[in-house]
């Protein structure tokens, strides 16, 4: 059976079983366009740098045998900006170069297969498998096809905890779900867990609920939870599924 492990104060997650697997999601490259839109101005490639760098960072302690990316490596979501046709190749061949790179495609990234260097294993977005954890982005509902799992990893929500008189309002969190297992797979019975892992991105975060953006799931739509774990970046327990509403 596969064994989950948070990396501390990483929005990173490793997954173990025969071989050694790295998990982020959501890092959005090219984002920095729709913020200049608005007139906020980060700096030119400065963003994907400090992704790259924190990731190889990451992968140069762990050592797994592959990054498994759940999805949204791109930012634009029907076509392909013009940072995003240099940055996005250049993001797959700094990590290549260290370990192999598996990419479950997410709903920002439409054309992606042509910023994607050959080596690089490209999954379905229905998502992947292995023994008993289905991988997936978030943004479609998992196939009946998947129902033996016991687990299903996913991002795309971009976790935020809110809540305006705590320090930790607005920071970026992991979410561990217990779910009534036929919402999701209608013919099976028992319990689901699912994890919700948070945007690889830093600057995905925000101090008031109304002004932050997530991004709706089928999956989530239709769960009754049965219990939840909402836990910061830093490893502290913020609460149980009696705040979900304050992250979901």
């Amino acid at each position: 059976m596969l064994q989950t492990r948070i990396i501390p104060s990483k929005p990173a997650l490793i997954v173990q079983g025969i071989k050694k697997n790295l998990i982020i999601t959501d890092i959005h490259i090219g984002f920095e366009n729709s913020m200049t839109s608005n007139e906020i101005f980060i700096g030119k490639n400065s963003t994907i740098n400090e992704t790259i760098q924190e990731l190889s960072e990451i992968i140069d302690v762990e050592k797994p045998d592959s990054v498994i990316l759940l999805g949204d490596i791109k930012s634009s979501i029907k076509n392909i900006s013009k940072s995003e046709w240099y940055e996005v190749p250049l993001f797959f061949e700094k990590i290549k170069q260290k370990c192999d790179v598996v990419l479950i495609p997410g709903n920002h990234d439409a054309d992606i297969q042509k910023l994607v260097p050959d080596d690089i294993t490209m999954i379905s977005s229905t998502g992947m498998v292995d023994e008993n954890v289905l991988f997936t982005h978030g943004h479609t509902m998992p196939s009946e096809n998947f129902s033996h799992v016991e687990k299903i990893i996913m991002g795309h929500i971009h976790p935020v905890f809110f809540q305006e008189d705590s320090v930790m309002n607005g920071q970026r969190v992991w979410i561990s779900l217990k779910i009534e297992k036929k919402k999701i797979f209608p013919s099976t019975s028992g319990e689901l867990e699912i994890i919700i892992v948070p945007s690889f991105n830093r600057y995905f975060y925000a101090t008031h609920k109304r002004t932050y953006k997530k991004s709706t799931s089928p999956i989530i739509e239709r769960l009754e939870i049965l219990s939840a774990k909402i836990v910061s970046l830093d490893g502290i327990i913020l609460g149980d599924e009696s705040i979900i509403k304050q992250v979901l």
